[in-house]
């Protein structure tokens, strides 16, 4: 009997010492580059597996989650490649935004925007493009080790001239198609990096978190005598108090005490059972029939507001908790600013972009309104306006990179018209295969059916520019969107090499509707929520469609990709409501049956 012709095999083998013989030898033989390269693209890129690759920021070590998803990115690829497909794999970098603004803040040692202004904007962006990509050596290293095979000499960064002016390109296709608008709402905010955020921003991980704040029940003295009770846990935002909501359709108890009359739902009664114990009930009143009637303000910053402080309709009241009353602030709340808009009533934010009052609330101007809640409640109890005041503990949004609690306030902000796709979004996702498949219409599903319109720009810094200017004189009036370098060149007159800030707010020209000769075109200084830009990947990877436009045809939509499932609501979901053709946004992870069949 011959021996088997097996080597022979170490009882005790080191596998550290194997692990880099393998990687070792893979490098030397380009094993990764030799797979891609020995398979054939096919007629039209039939033989094709196209594998998205979702960009991390590079500005921290990769964690076991980057790791984790690494495996399952690598594992597909090379199943495909087994079956005889070409299946490239790029890796890229997701370099702008918060992220990187606020490390290289802590690194420098400064905070908000006075500060690096003072710094200065051209320094900062220096530092943050240099923050941003100080672990790319080891992240390479990290994927490298847990033996993924990925293309990092051909990688993407967002921070590229030529990504950047495919960004540009997709937001000025965004607006000729009319999905683009600049509107005043109120926006989840954070004071801290003074920007606002989008409603994707305020669903990632850990942004809500348990918060105890202050909670008033307050009087409002109606014309007719009785005080309406009505419950907030945002005392701060009552100096700009400008109407009071109720709900149609429900009853409200009508209470006597001492000769004054008070009025709540009718099914929050038990839980005013001590407020309102030897009160006795003297009557019953419709909701709708509370709405119209006036009431006393309880301050005199806004008193002279038009067509304010009014009882209004408003079905998203409830009697869950509260009074059945709700207190409407529409600078500082979403439905408080739709309903008063809708009765005439214009908004105000006595806000500036550091969470403190302006000098609007001339008692505590310049005092932060969290830090102003004691205050506003002090000065409410001596107007014998406080019915009762407690503490609620809440789940409550949070900034995603700096960990700050975040106000709602009403801002300028450019938007994409998500509601205007919404329906063709639902129908595109039908077309996705998602593992686990229940997220088609489970949470996923249930987002883009529920979807709003995206706010885009961010009052910030280090990002792709907003590219459009305006006129600084409102008596010429004049709106420029460029969607190329080539067309920023014609007009301005100068090469263009960087679209970073300030270079690109240095692009000043005479407004060619002011026959004055005096009012210029300036760029307006916002910058593109770092979202917008990763969700361009899939084009502006390959700068389409200034260039490889038949290569982008043939590799579009994506075949796969794979992310922890919170990213349903992060990088999936701006691929999907980015406005391109057809995007297929994945689950944890998705198959198409056919790129080219549903195209």
């Amino acid at each position: 009997m011959t021996s088997r012709p097996y080597p022979s095999i170490d009882a005790q083998p080191n596998f550290p010492d194997i692990e880099a013989a393998t990687l070792a030898r893979w490098a030397s033989e380009r094993a990764f580059e030799a797979s891609v390269q020995s398979r054939t693209a096919g007629d039209g890129g039939d033989n094709e597996f196209v594998f998205y690759d979702g960009p991390p920021f590079a500005n921290g070590l990769p964690h076991y989650g980057h790791l984790l998803t690494g495996f399952v990115k690598d594992a597909v690829p090379r199943y495909r490649t087994m079956r005889g497909q070409k299946v490239e794999r790029r890796f890229g970098w997701d370099c702008h935004g918060l992220p990187a603004e606020v490390e290289a803040e802590k690194q420098l040692g400064i905070s908000g925007h006075p500060e690096v202004t003072a710094f200065g904007i051209e320094k900062f962006n220096d530092y943050c493009r240099t923050s941003v990509l100080r672990y790319t050596s080891e992240w390479e290293r990290y994927v490298t080790r847990q033996a993924r095979w990925v293309d990092f000499e051909n990688d993407y960064k967002t921070l590229d001239l030529p990504y950047m002016e495919s960004v540009m390109w997709a937001f000025k296709t965004l607006h000729d198609k009319g999905l683009i608008y600049e509107g005043f709402r109120v926006l989840a905010y954070c004071w801290r990096c003074e920007t606002p955020l989008s409603n994707t921003e305020t669903r990632m991980d850990d942004v809500y978190r348990d918060r105890q704040d202050p909670a008033l029940t307050v009087r409002f003295a109606l014309e007719t005598g009785e005080s309406l009770l009505a419950w907030t846990t945002t005392p701060w935002t009552l100096p700009s108090n400008l109407a009071l909501a109720v709900n149609p359709e429900v009853d409200y108890a009508i209470l006597e005490s001492n000769g004054e009359r008070s009025i709540l739902a009718e099914a929050r009664l038990g839980a005013y059972e001590r407020e309102l114990e030897g009160a006795v009930r003297v009557g019953t009143v419709r909701g709708a029939d509370l709405v119209g009637r006036s009431y006393r303000p309880l301050f005199g910053y806004f008193a002279d507001t038009p067509n304010a402080f009014r009882v209004l309709a408003g079905d998203f009241v409830t009697t869950e908790d509260g009074t059945g009353v709700v207190h409407m602030a529409p600078g500082f709340g979403e439905d408080d600013q739709l309903a008063c808009q809708a009765a005439g009533i214009d908004a105000v934010c006595p806000m500036d972009s550091h969470g403190c009052y302006t000098a609007d609330v001339t008692d505590w101007a310049g005092q932060h309104v969290f830090e102003a809640n004691p205050s506003v409640i002090k000065h409410l109890k001596a107007a014998g306006a406080v019915v009762r005041h407690d503490t609620y503990s809440h789940s409550y949004p949070h900034c995603w990179r700096c960990a700050e609690p975040l106000v709602y306030r009403a801002i300028s902000s450019w938007f994409v018209e998500v509601t205007a796709i919404k329906d063709r979004m639902v129908e595109l996702n039908r077309q996705i295969t998602w593992v686990p498949e229940h997220l088609k219409e489970g949470s996923f599903g249930k987002w883009i059916a529920n979807a709003r319109d995206w706010s885009i720009s961010r009052n910030r810094f280090w990002g792709s520019p907003i590219p459009v200017w305006k006129s600084d004189d409102p008596a010429y009036p004049r709106l420029d969107v460029y969607g190329s370098i080539a067309d920023l060149q014609r007009d301005f007159g100068t090469d263009i090499t960087d679209l970073h800030r300030p270079a690109v707010d240095d692009l000043v020209r005479p407004n060619p509707d002011d026959p004055t000769g005096k009012s210029m075109m300036r760029r307006v200084p916002e910058v593109l929520d770092c979202w917008f830009e990763s969700g361009s990947m899939p084009f502006a990877q390959v700068h389409y469609p200034f260039e490889n436009t038949e290569w982008f045809e043939q590799h579009y939509p994506g075949d796969f990709i794979v992310e922890y499932i919170g990213q349903t609501r992060g990088w999936f979901y701006t691929l999907a409501r980015s406005g391109h053709r057809s995007v297929r946004p994945p689950g944890v992870f998705h198959l198409r049956q056919s790129r080219h069949r549903a195209r």
